[in-house]
Order: structure tokens, then C-alpha cells, then sequence
């Protein structure tokens, strides 16, 4: 039996069963998707808990950056070492073991703020602990989503997999705020390290059919090099990693710093800054049923044209929009990020072979955190030497050039949709032969923007 024919197996056993789910969201993708939806439900509002749990103790504005930079730092550090290792296991079993220590971490973070108080570096490492397991735990999952679906139906099985995600961060985030003032941190700590136990015993029941693989006496050095030669060898995949390496971090500066700035100065305070995160929210849900049923041949095409949309908030903030306005920016940002990112991932798994797909998936990630906090520790420093206005307007500037420059690459303006069968349409750079991949390179990954 094939990987296809597992799982067009697993979709028939539930297509008889008489739920009313679509044939093809088999037992596999629904546990998938109900697990993530889980943890993304209580991540989101444990990541509010973490920063008033430091700031309950005691801590000032650097504490809390220090305890957030832990966790980045961790990522950092294990992202390709979780690719090659995701690679290399069952990805199913990896995302369980990294669920439990996510589990252990957040319960013995809980413990310590419901104790008394806790200490910094007690944070920190408690932190770190979860950002190390997420370093595994992404690129796995990555690799396993279209192992749970036909491949006619990986479009739908994306779209409706970041529709879970986004849509459970959005409720997170406003449920663990609730939480944390009427329980108090410790509370909703508890209960996100709750939520990944059960989420590690959805995934746990997992049984996904794969294709056997050859055993292996590489080392993980030799596989990343391996998977950093895929990288290279294909001009659209390293470009859009390049691109969203520096297109993450210049956006994420603009909202984490600039933004609650200019909401304080122009818009009212927190309150208009929350309307307009929550606006981003609701627009990356919209978009994510917008691609449960658009399907665009050139995926890599439309998905790129999305990203031009990325810098109107920046814009928006740089002239001191009203509230509507900025809210309005902000929809359609989160609606252009769902276009690119399922586009992203189908082309990813349409042109990345299985056996590679989370050692490049690992190199992806990697570009999503790894310039984000270097682009924060400079924000400061660029609105004192340019003002923020200018600032402001970089970011901008800065996403439309290199979206442009993109856009220059033929793969990304040709590459198209495979037919339902498996069949490539047009694969512009397939033939290309494999780049040797420079010595002591390391990559960069795009953003997965979840």
C-alpha cells in the first residue's frame, strides 16, 4: 500500500461512518487538526500569562523581553537539529514527545507562580524549555499535514488546518486575558500545560501509513547539508526564504514596537491597538476560508502578489491613521498572509520530496525567528537616529522592494498547481540540476506567519 493509498483508505473508513465532515478529513487530519487547535487555544494565552506572571513578580519591561527572548533563543538554537531528527522518526511521534515537554514545562511554570515567586532565570529556563520543544515540534508538523490527506485535497487540508490554528489563537488570546484577570496567571498556565497533555494523547492515537525508507548512517550534520542543497538548488525556494527572512522581522518590529507607540501617542491607548491586532486576526480566518475554496493555478504567483498587502499597516501607522482605517490595513494584511501561506505550503509539499520535507521545513522556520529579534533590538535605535515616521515608512518600503525583487525569479512566476493525481502541471525549475551547497552555509527559512 502506498502513502496515497493509505490515505485515501483512511478518508473512505470515515466517509461510512455518517458524520457530516467532508470524505476526505479521515481520522488522522482530524486529530491532527483538533490537537493544534488545542494548543494554539491555550499557547496564546499563556504567552499573556508568561509576561504578567513576570511582571506579578516584580519584573520591569526588560524582564519580560528577556523571558520572551529564551524562548526565541531556544528555537534558534534546535531548529535544525528538530528538522533533521523530524526527518528522521516517525513526525507524529516527535510532535507527542515534544507536546509532553511542553506539558511539563508549563505545569512546573504554573507550579512556581501559584507557589509565590518565582525567580527570572527560573522563567527563563522553564521557557527556553519550550521553545527548544516547539524547534521539533514545527518542522514536524510541516512534514506530516499532507501525509493525513489525499493529495487532491491538500489545498482544503492546509486552508482548514491554519483556519483551526488561526481561529483558536484569535479565542486564546481573548479567553487566557479573561482567565488571567479573573484567576490570575498561574491559572491559565495550568491549563495550557493541560491542553498539550491532551493534545499529546490525540497525537499519540496517530496512525500514519508511509512509504518505507531506507535506513540511514548519516550523521544530522550530513542531513542538514543535504537539506540545505534542496534549499539552494531551486531559486524560488531560497528566494522567498530570503525574502520573508527580512519581511518577518521588519514587520514584526513595526507591531511589537512601533505600533502600541503610536497607539499610545495618536489612537487612545491599548484598547485601539487591541481593535486593530484583533482586525489581523479576523482577516487571517477570513483568508483561510477564502483558500478552502479558491484554488489558483500559479499558487507561488498569487501568493507572492499577497504579500505586497503586508505593508499597509506599517503605512498606516507611519501616517497616524485613524482607528478604522489602521483596523482596515491590518483585515487585509491577515487576509494576504493566509493567500501566501497556503500557497507556500502547497508548493513546499508539491516540489519537496517527503523524505526531505522537515529538514527544509526546519530552514524555513529558522528565518521566521532568527532576524525577528535582532529587527526589535534595532527598532529603538532607528527611530532615535531617523525618527519613527521614517521608520515606519522603511518597513513599508522595505516589504514592497523585496516583494518586487521576488517576483523577478521565473519558478516563482511559473511554478503551477499539480493535478489532483499527483501529476505536475509545470514545475518551472524541476529540471534544474542540484546546487552544491557552499561550504559552512546556513540557511534561512520563511516565515510560516501562524
Amino acid at each position: 500500500m502506498t502513502s496515497n493509498d493509505a490515505r485515501r483508505h483512511d478518508t473512505s473508513q470515515d466517509a461510512g461512518t455518517g458524520r457530516r465532515l467532508p470524505a476526505w478529513a479521515g481520522r488522522n487530519f482530524r486529530l491532527l487538526v483538533t490537537a493544534s487547535f488545542i494548543t494554539n487555544l491555550g499557547g496564546s494565552g499563556a504567552l499573556i500569562a508568561a509576561a504578567y506572571a513576570v511582571i506579578d513578580s516584580g519584573g520591569s519591561a526588560t524582564d519580560v523581553g528577556v523571558v520572551a527572548a529564551a524562548r526565541t533563543a531556544a528555537m534558534v538554537v534546535f531548529l535544525l537539529v528538530g528538522g533533521a531528527v523530524a526527518d528522521r522518526l516517525p513526525r507524529e511521534r516527535v510532535m507527542v514527545a515534544s507536546n509532553c515537554v511542553n506539558a511539563l514545562s508549563q505545569a512546573a511554570f504554573a507550579l512556581l507562580v501559584l507557589a509565590g515567586h518565582p525567580t527570572l532565570w527560573q522563567m527563563a529556563v522553564l521557557t527556553a524549555a519550550g521553545g527548544a520543544a516547539q524547534a521539533f515540534f514545527s518542522p514536524a508538523s510541516e512534514g506530516l499535514v499532507l501525509s493525513t490527506v489525499d493529495s487532491a485535497h491538500a489545498s482544503k487540508a492546509f486552508s482548514v488546518y491554519r483556519l483551526a490554528q488561526n481561529g483558536a489563537s484569535i479565542g486564546g488570546a481573548a479567553l487566557g486575558g479573561a482567565l488571567i484577570a479573573a484567576f490570575g496567571p498561574g491559572w491559565v498556565l495550568a491549563v495550557d500545560a493541560l491542553g498539550f497533555a491532551v493534545a499529546a494523547g490525540l497525537r499519540a492515537r496517530m496512525k500514519v501509513v508511509r512509504a518505507p525508507r531506507p535506513p540511514r548512517g548519516d550523521g544530522l550534520v550530513a542531513e542538514l547539508r543535504e537539506g540545505w542543497r534542496e534549499v539552494v538548488s531551486r531559486s524560488w525556494l531560497w528566494g522567498i526564504v530570503v525574502q520573508f527572512a527580512v519581511v518577518n522581522a521588519v514587520v514584526g518590529a513595526a507591531e511589537a514596537v512601533y505600533g502600541p507607540l503610536v497607539a499610545r501617542a495618536h489612537l487612545g491607548g491599548a484598547g485601539p491597538w487591541g481593535l486593530a491586532l484583533a482586525a489581523f486576526g479576523v482577516g487571517t480566518v477570513v483568508g483561510g476560508m477564502l483558500m478552502i475554496r479558491w484554488k489558483p493555478r500559479r499558487m507561488l504567483l498569487v501568493g507572492t502578489l499577497g504579500v505586497f498587502p503586508m505593508a499597509l499597516p506599517s503605512a498606516a501607522l507611519a501616517l497616524a491613521s485613524p482607528v478604522w482605517l489602521l483596523s482596515l490595513c491590518m483585515f487585509v494584511s491577515g487576509v494576504a498572509v493566509e493567500v501566501f501561506a497556503v500557497g507556500w505550503m502547497l508548493a513546499l509539499h508539491q516540489e519537496i520530496p517527503e523524505e526531505m520535507m522537515s529538514r527544509v521545513s526546519a530552514y524555513d522556520w529558522l528565518g521566521s525567528v532568527a532576524m525577528t529579534p535582532i529587527a526589535m533590538a534595532l527598532a529603538g535605535p532607528a527611530a532615535s537616529a531617523f525618527g519613527r515616521t521614517q521608520a515606519l515608512w522603511g518597513c513599508s518600503v522595505t516589504v514592497v522592494v523585496l516583494t518586487a525583487a521576488v517576483l523577478l525569479l521565473p519558478g516563482v512566476r511559473r511554478l503551477e498547481r499539480a493535478h489532483g493525481d499527483g501529476e505536475v502541471v509545470a514545475a518551472a525549475e524541476a529540471a534544474q540540476p542540484t546546487v552544491k551547497a557552499p561550504s559552512g552555509g546556513a540557511g534561512e527559512g520563511v516565515a510560516e506567519l501562524s
